[in-house]
This record gives structure tokens, sequence and C-alpha cells, in this order.
């Protein structure tokens, strides 16, 4: 069907013969010593991208597919073809009037096609806030895609989406996914789905810009603009903008919507730090720092639970040997990335099964749990990102029932990435103070 051209560059033989209506597109461009791939914009040097017979291959995006001199893309146009059936949003939900003040910029934003940014504290609602924006955009036939860097984010979109754009047609794309693609006006996709697309939605959305792998692929961020019509919007939606979007909003080429306070109203719970010197030296003799020794013992005392990250899942039995120490008697496991138990462990967690986890930076985001500590033993090993650790602070508090909640970093020195994050974290309750003095005043 041709419609599985619109907006797309879909990979297809040099020797295939052209349906009709449809647009042949170069794959690589060919330079003196270089090639340019134009499906990912990378360049690789010719000796690395060689095949026989005179033919080049890139290797940088080999995973959606070689990309090769030996092929072509086809293209359509993106029509807007679009059926739109009433009632477009069918969430029931309610905003609170911070929340509803931030959709309306959204919203306004997104019909206008501008660059903007939702800057909004971890747990403030912010799937909820695109809401009202997406079914403007939608009614007025134009189409739309939210993408995430994470897999796990896109299967927990999608239901939510579908809930709340019941009639409204939704593609969900990733590297794992069974159906097959078809034409849709909304797409939820991974973003390494983006470098399928050409020009063809109105409006993109990215969720958790600073997540890994998008923060750190110069790829993903040419295929969201690559994916973007030429006056089409975007919108990033982060709780940890990196360099890049800060500079951008200094320079004023970004609209900047904040929400600084959790759906509940309060602010973040603050980090406070701890020295730790030569601690996992001291594992070894199956000790830990003693002020985490308190601070998990208060928390168990009050019937808490809590998160204990480590840097490496190297760590994660000596910290698990050290707290059977400690806490004999306490329900306890470790969860990393490649712990074929992960899931069943995060739900038993859920279902209060365990006390605590120790686990990697896994968890940093996409899950929550009421009521609970986070703890962070070695926050500045290299390993953790200021935007983890705002991520990681941002597990605790996030519960109507206990919106606060206790956040400690065990150091072994000074860290400007943990320093970093200490004071984003202060920043946005800053600017939360203003909110609740100024809701207080009306």
């Amino acid at each position: 069907m041709i419609s599985e051209y619109y907006g797309r560059r879909v990979l297809v033989r040099r020797d295939q013969v052209a349906p009709a209506g449809v647009q042949v597109l170069a794959t690589i461009k060919q330079q003196t010593s270089e090639i340019y791939c134009l499906r990912c914009g990378q360049v690789t040097p010719k000796e690395s991208a060689a095949l026989p017979n005179g033919e080049f291959y890139c290797p940088r995006c080999i995973n959606l597919g070689r990309v090769s001199t030996l092929c072509k893309f086809y293209h359509v146009p993106e029509p807007n073809q679009f059926e739109v059936t009433s009632p477009l949003l069918t969430w029931s939900g309610k905003l609170s009037p911070l929340q509803a003040s931030a959709a309306k910029q959204v919203k306004e934003g997104m019909l206008n096609h501008r660059r903007q940014l939702l800057w909004a504290v971890t747990g403030a609602g912010k799937t909820e806030m695109m809401f009202s924006g997406i079914a403007a955009c939608l009614k007025r036939g134009e189409r739309v895609a939210i993408a995430s860097p994470r897999v796990d984010v896109c299967l927990e979109l999608y239901p939510r989406f579908k809930a709340a754009f019941a009639n409204t047609d939704i593609v969900l794309l990733h590297g794992r996914q069974e159906l097959p693609y078809h034409y849709a006006q909304l797409t939820i996709c991974t973003t390494h789905q983006l470098l399928r697309f050409y020009h063809a939605f109105d409006n993109l959305v990215i969720d958790e810009v600073d997540a890994f792998p998008f923060a750190a692929n110069s790829a993903l961020f040419y295929a969201a603009q690559q994916a973007t019509k030429g006056d089409g919007g975007q919108l990033f939606l982060t709780a940890t903008p990196g360099k890049y979007l800060l500079k951008e909003m200094r320079q004023q080429r970004l609209m900047v919507t904040y929400l600084p306070l959790r759906y509940h109203g309060h602010l973040l719970p603050g980090i406070k730090l701890h020295l730790a010197r030569k601690w996992r030296k001291k594992l070894g003799k199956v000790l830990l720092p003693p002020s985490l020794v308190r601070m998990m013992r208060q928390t168990l005392a009050a019937n808490h639970r809590f998160l204990l990250f480590v840097p490496h899942v190297a760590d994660l039995p000596v910290v698990a040997r050290a707290c059977h120490h400690y806490f004999c008697e306490a329900k306890f496991t470790t969860v990393h990335a490649s712990d074929e138990e992960r899931l069943a462990k995060v739900q038993a967690m859920r279902d209060n099964d365990y006390q605590f986890l120790i686990t990697t930076s896994i968890l940093e985001r996409g899950v929550t749990f009421p009521e609970i500590d986070v703890f962070v033993l070695g926050a500045d090993d290299g390993v953790f990102s200021t935007a983890a650790l705002v991520q990681i602070a941002g597990r605790a508090g996030r519960s109507l029932s206990r919106p606060v909640g206790h956040v400690g970093f065990w150091v072994a020195g000074h860290s400007r990435v943990v320093n970093a994050a200490v004071n984003q974290v202060r920043y946005m309750n800053n600017k939360g103070r203003q909110c609740q003095n100024a809701m207080s005043a009306l």
C-alpha cells in the first residue's frame, strides 16, 4: 500500500521499480574520503564503510537495516490523510490548577508549531499535560508522534494514550514489536524509530529527552529533526534538561514552561550529602558507612521502605552481604538491568514483599513506589550523571500519602556532578515556593 510510504523513508533494493507516485531518494552521499548517511546523518571514513565493487554502507545505523549504495529510499510526502472522529479526547481525569496552566501553554505552543520545553519535576504528571494540546492538533488533521529513548516507557505510554484517545488510530513502534507498521495519525515510538521517518510529523514530542541513548546520540537528534516537518513543532519533556537544552533556553531558541511542583503541591525532597571515604574498601570488612546504617534503621523503624542505589553490578553482592550483617531479619534483594527476575522483583517491591531493594541505576526512572526513601552509596562515581541523580532523588516523595521523603547521597569527596544535582533540585524548589506563595495569595 502506498500509505506505508507517507512521511517515511522505506529502504528497498536499488534495482526495484518504484510504484507510481512514489519518490526515490538517495541513501548515501559520497564525498572524497568519507560517506554521509542520509538516514542517520553520520559521517564514516570510506575505508570503514567499504563493500565490494566500489559500494559503501553505513555502519552507524545498521541495526535498522543496512543502508548502502546498493539501496534507495521510497518516500511519499505526508498528505495528512486522516478521518477525525469525535470525541477526540476520551480522558476523564482532571488537572490541578498548576497542571492546567502548564497544559494551556503547551497547547498554545503545539498549535503554533513552536520548539518548546516542558521542564516539570519528576512525578508532576507530564503525560496528562500533553493531552489537550495533542487533541487540538489531531482535531485539525495533524500527524503527531510521541517518542521516548526507552522501550519500557513506550510500552507504558501506549495503553494510556489508547484510553485517552480511544477514537484515534495509534501505532506503536519499537525494535521488539511483532505487529507490522501501518499509517496512523498518532505514533508512539522509540527515538530510534524516528530514523525511518522523513518530514512526517506536524508535532513531535520527545519524552525523557535527557535519557540514554537520545541524550548522547547525535544520530537520534538528527532523526528527530528529519522526522519533523520543516514548519513543524517540537515539545521536549524532562525533569532534568541537559547542557544543549539549557543553552537553547538561554539563547531563547526554546520556549520554556515550568512545573516545579508535583501533583500533590509539595516540593521535591532535598538531597542531603554524607561523607563516606574509602567506603568500597570498608565493604571488604562487611562494613557500611555508619551514617547510612543509621538512616536505614530509622527508615525501617518508621515502617517505610527504601531504595539503595550503588554504582555497579559488582557492588550489589558485596553491599547485600553487608546489609545481611546489619539487617539479618529484613526482607530485601538486589536488582540490575540484566537480572532475569528484574520485573518480578520490581513487582514484589510494589506488592510490599520487600522492605528495600539494592539496585543499580536501572530504577532511576520509570518506576514508582509509594512512601519510599532513597539512598545512593557512591553517588560521586562516574557512572552517575547529574540527570540520573536528580531522577534517582525524584523516586522519593511521589505519593499523596507521604509527599516528603529522605534522600541521602554518600560520597567519597567533592563532586561537580553531585553538586549540580543538589543545585538543580534547589532551583526547582525555589520556583516551587514562588508558585506556592502565588497560590496562597489568591
